[in-house]
């Protein structure tokens, strides 16, 4: 019997054998503390982990300077908003979209308990935003405006050239999740005018446990607070001892999806749109949730009517790895917030499925997983 298709590649990647490779000598022999400059085995390990920082720089458009290494991507957001609300007594404002990771919709929460008011911006039915209506959610107090780069679940990208541009227009930071658009689509922090923008190395083929913030250095200069205090790391952002072998990893894995991305995307849309279009005439009532367009290549979510997401989930464990929701709310009895944001019904939210393609995903492994899709679906019907 074969082994589940892997379609999850929303929640994680695996490691990359490359990347494994690039780590493995610092976990024996470049042993050394980057923060020990006085002998060669501290060097190596600086020289590693200043290597990482260009090639996760030239990533996203920065240089490395403006790159804080973090244990991920919700470290790094706790940081951008936490750090940044720390800092400014007078504007306790932030803009957000209801559709946002919950590492950012739980640290507005966080940040109401010390006076911090948080705007949700609704969206579309496709799960978009328009840059006119966050414009006018801006007031006179308001420091930030947090919009992701793209969906977890949905894979809707957002136009955050054109947020960057009215942010800076208005005078406000822009903070945004790359978490699952660096590495899959073209991403600038500099040209799209991002002030700190986190990232998470698990999500494009690096090791778990480690991540980047990017804190723009100047025009304007973006000043933050620490969250751990413990030594000057990172610019004295963040204290304790570098994941060195993690971070040299998340730099292998930034270069290769840098150098990869583009091949990449354009096969696993093909496939995307093969498995929607078996999926489409397998299931007559199939509903395609967001569109097509401005959406991750390697995604896909859709609803099955009157088939709840957990029986389907059952029904495919040992099929078809797949999720309904984000990773972080599998446990969770609520329907997708994304989705009820975009105004679908309960029913349709909970009878939802994401597919997440990735670098290893096959035409063998799109039929075989549409074929099991339709056959649980004709089960669980009847």
């Amino acid at each position: 019997m074969r082994e589940p298709v892997y379609l999850d590649h929303h929640a994680t990647t695996p490691c990359d054998d490359r990347v494994v490779d690039a780590m493995l000598p610092y976990l024996t022999e470049h042993f050394g503390n980057p923060s020990s400059s006085t002998h060669t085995y501290g060097r190596a390990a600086a020289e590693g982990v200043h290597r990482a920082r260009i090639q996760v720089a030239r990533l996203v458009g920065t240089t490395p300077k403006e790159v804080v290494f973090t244990s991920g991507a919700t470290e790094a957001l706790n940081l951008a908003l936490k750090g940044l609300f720390a800092m400014s007594p007078q504007r306790r404002h932030l803009v957000t979209l209801p559709t946002e990771h919950k590492a950012v919709l739980s640290v507005a929460q966080a940040l109401a308990r010390s006076g911090v008011e948080t705007t949700e911006v609704g969206v579309d039915d496709a799960g978009r935003v328009s840059v006119d209506t966050l414009a006018r959610a801006i007031r006179s107090d308001t420091l930030a405006v947090c919009v992701m780069a793209a969906n977890n679940e949905t894979g809707t990208l957002h136009p955050v050239d054109q947020i960057g541009a009215m942010c800076a227009e208005r005078g406000v930071f822009f903070v945004s999740d790359l978490t699952q658009a660096a590495g899959r689509v073209p991403m600038n922090v500099r040209t799209n005018t991002i002030h700190l923008a986190a990232l998470s190395a698990h999500k494009m083929y690096g090791p778990k446990g480690v991540g980047a913030l990017i804190v723009r250095s100047r025009d304007p200069r973006v000043r933050l607070r620490p969250l751990i205090d413990g030594g000057q790391h990172e610019s004295g952002m963040r204290g304790g001892t570098l994941n060195v072998a993690g971070i040299v990893g998340f730099g292998q894995a930034c270069e290769l999806a840098a150098a990869e991305m583009e091949p990449e995307g354009r096969r696993q849309a093909k496939l995307r749109d093969s498995l929607l279009a078996q999926l489409s005439a397998g299931i007559a009532d199939l509903r395609l949730n967001g569109v097509l367009e401005d959406r991750l290549p390697n995604n896909l979510n859709v609803s099955i009517p009157g088939v709840p997401g957990t029986d389907m989930l059952e029904g495919l464990r040992s099929h078809v790895a797949v999720s309904s929701g984000s990773a972080c709310s599998t446990d969770s009895d609520e329907p997708s917030h994304v989705l009820k944001a975009m105004g679908l019904p309960d029913a349709l939210a909970y009878s939802s499925l994401r597919f997440g393609l990735g670098r290893s995903t096959t035409d063998d492994d799109i039929a075989y997983a549409a074929r099991s899709v339709i056959a649980v679906t004709n089960t669980l019907r009847r």
